[in-house]
């Protein structure tokens, strides 16, 4: 998993982009992350889960500002025209 950022999703996001995030970083599906959150949260007691999410919302920037460095940039790759 080298060169990968981890990131709040603004494609895949529902509310903040967390799980989008969580599930971008991991390859896995967004509905299924989405899925365990809600069951945990309710195994749990509902406070501690949704409190981590707000503090992630919080602290993990979105993937719109990542550095271009950061971000995988394509460029045209055909050979320049030499006279």
């Amino acid at each position: 998993m080298t060169g990968k950022k981890f990131a709040r999703s603004t494609s895949n996001r529902v509310l903040g982009g967390v799980l989008g995030g969580i599930s971008n970083y991991f390859d896995w599906d967004a509905n299924l992350v989405r899925l365990v959150f809600v069951v945990l949260s309710v195994m749990v007691g509902f406070f501690p889960l949704p409190l981590a999410y707000v503090l992630a919302w919080m602290l993990i920037p979105d993937d719109k500002h990542l550095d271009s460095s950061d971000a995988d940039v394509r460029r045209d790759v055909t050979p320049e025209d030499h006279d």
